[in-house]
């Protein structure tokens, strides 16, 4: 039963409402959720990176006043709904874009700007660790700009006391805290899932190149506390409440849980946080994150290997081209109609253009895209180049067409999945959509189900997004004693959700598959664009 206007005021005059706030790449978004975890109120602010000497980062000034902006925000939104000041909640935590390179002094001054985990400037670095660890080494992984700085012979490494990543940084301001929930610290070192620790094997090689390399420092000095979804991460001191709110109203003493990634918070938004569940995050960018029942049997640069909140093995497949090209084609289908005069609604012409494309050919009639608006990880493009190539009998209509961009949104994600589904048989039951792409019915949803030859469901609260899952594990924290987090959301937060389950159609999954087949084969072409195309 939802809540009323009366019971919500109650609930935050006497602090049981529960705090999750996310730094996202172009929002910092703040959710206040009641008892039944249901949002009552947000906050947001906007930012974007900037471009300085050749590395994407933020300033600490603009992370600071984001923060503050969009926690002023959601108290803003409690003031003008419920009449009520928010002072203390029952619990809280934050959680940001994962990896990347934040390192401080003794003294606790940042030592050069943060590295944000968009740079690709660790190829080195990340290619020996992978060969000596024999576990995948992504760029944007800490432990990869760390040994960068390293060979580059940055003269501020020696210096270094202490090094974060961005959620972490937030969650030390607030509770003078040096630790990491484990499925962030998985994106700055591997992680052992046994011991929910950072690799012992592993932690010891890095430290004999570290020691070889004349650091005064091991890991184990600089890097924070790992802990799992359920521990206390801390509490909220006097200094950190003053730091989120300027304005004084904030109480300290609020329990704070473990700061989490993008991923972690993703993956308690979703409920795909148990064996053989995983979610497929699709907008501008695309990703796909699987937990896993055992390790894999390779090692393979395709895949990521983090860990759920509380520390379960994930493969995740990452692409950073998804929508933008779509959305440039549906421009132009806008363009057009008002050259005509007429005067279209974006979300009438999207929902029109993405069921026209059910009446496609399963394979789409010999009709090709790509969509490389930027590099791709998972193909080995460093840059991209949107193409659209067809052969003279191809079977061009509307149809294939819009089938084509669609299929081609999700592609590159397929061949990183085919790896992981086929070439690595792991088992996936459900797996659950988010993000923008699936906001039409039973379009996308339809192929990413042939895409990964598994069920996709698409639950009402899917909109909800990272912070909603951040204050889902803040108050696991407090609520969910002797239960596990997947029981937990299973029982007290998703139990009787609605949504839609589409299983994989034989000929869609047919037809994909040739698209797939056709698409690596021409990936030349695309290369070719990209040489040549300046």
């Amino acid at each position: 039963m939802k809540l009323t206007v009366t019971e919500i005021k109650e609930i935050i005059s006497k602090g049981q409402a529960v705090l999750g706030m996310e730094l996202g790449s172009t929002r910092i978004k703040a959710v206040l959720i009641g008892p039944d975890h249901s949002p009552i109120a947000q906050g947001e602010h906007a930012w974007e990176n900037q471009l300085v000497d050749g590395v994407w980062t933020y300033s600490l000034q603009d992370v600071h006043t984001g923060v503050q902006d969009a926690y002023a925000d959601l108290v803003r939104d409690v003031r003008e709904k419920y009449e009520v000041e928010l002072t203390k909640m029952a619990a809280m935590g934050v959680s940001a874009m994962m990896h990347g390179y934040l390192v401080f002094d003794k003294h606790d001054e940042l030592l050069v700007p943060f590295r944000t985990w968009r740079n690709t400037i660790t190829e080195e670095a990340a290619a020996k660790l992978t060969d000596l660890f024999q576990y995948n080494i992504p760029q944007r992984w800490s432990i990869a700009h760390l040994y960068q700085a390293m060979l580059n012979k940055e003269p501020h490494v020696k210096n270094i006391a202490f090094q974060t990543t961005l959620a972490g940084y937030i969650h030390w301001l607030l509770t003078g805290e040096k630790v990491l929930g484990v499925g962030e610290a998985s994106g700055m070192f591997p992680i052992d899932t046994t011991t929910k620790q950072f690799d012992a094997k592993m932690v010891s090689q890095f430290n004999q190149i570290a020691e070889a390399a004349g650091m005064p420092w091991t890991l184990a000095d600089i890097f924070p506390r790992v802990l799992v979804a359920g521990e206390s991460g801390g509490v909220l001191t006097e200094a950190g409440a003053r730091f989120l709110d300027p304005s004084g109203r904030l109480k300290a003493g609020t329990p704070v849980c473990p700061p989490e990634g993008d991923a972690g918070t993703g993956m308690a938004a979703t409920n795909s946080v148990k064996a053989r569940t995983g979610n497929i995050s699709a907008g501008t960018s695309i990703f796909a994150m699987v937990v896993l029942e055992k390790e894999l049997k390779k090692v393979h640069r395709e895949l990521d290997l983090v860990t759920t909140p509380d520390g379960e093995l994930v493969a995740m497949v990452h692409c950073n081209n998804c929508t933008s090209d779509l959305n440039a084609w549906v421009g132009i289908f806008k363009e057009f109609a008002e050259s005509l005069g007429v005067s279209v609604d974006m979300n009438t012409l999207y929902g029109m253009l993405y069921r026209k494309a059910l009446e496609g050919d399963a394979d789409c009639g010999g009709v090709l895209s790509y969509n490389y608006y930027s590099g791709e990880g998972v193909t080995a493009f460093d840059e991209g180049r949107p193409l659209f190539v067809r052969r003279p009998d191809s079977k061009f209509n509307l149809a294939n067409f819009m089938r084509s961009n669609l299929y081609s949104a999700a592609a590159t994600l397929k061949v990183g999945l085919d790896i992981l589904l086929k070439e690595e048989n792991v088992k996936v039951d459900t797996m659950l959509g988010h993000g923008g792409l699936f906001k039409t019915e039973g379009v996308t949803q339809r192929f990413m189900a042939a895409a990964v030859g598994a069920p996709v469901a698409v639950m009402e609260t899917a909109g909800e997004g990272g912070p909603w899952g951040m204050a889902l594990l803040a108050a696991y924290m407090v609520n969910g004693q002797g239960m596990t987090l997947s029981d937990y959301l299973e029982q007290r937060v998703f139990a009787g959700s609605k949504g839609s389950v589409i299983g994989p159609d034989a000929q869609d999954v047919q037809g994909f598959d040739a698209f797939i087949a056709d698409y690596v084969r021409a990936l030349p072409v695309e290369r070719a664009a990209v040489e040549y195309f300046r």
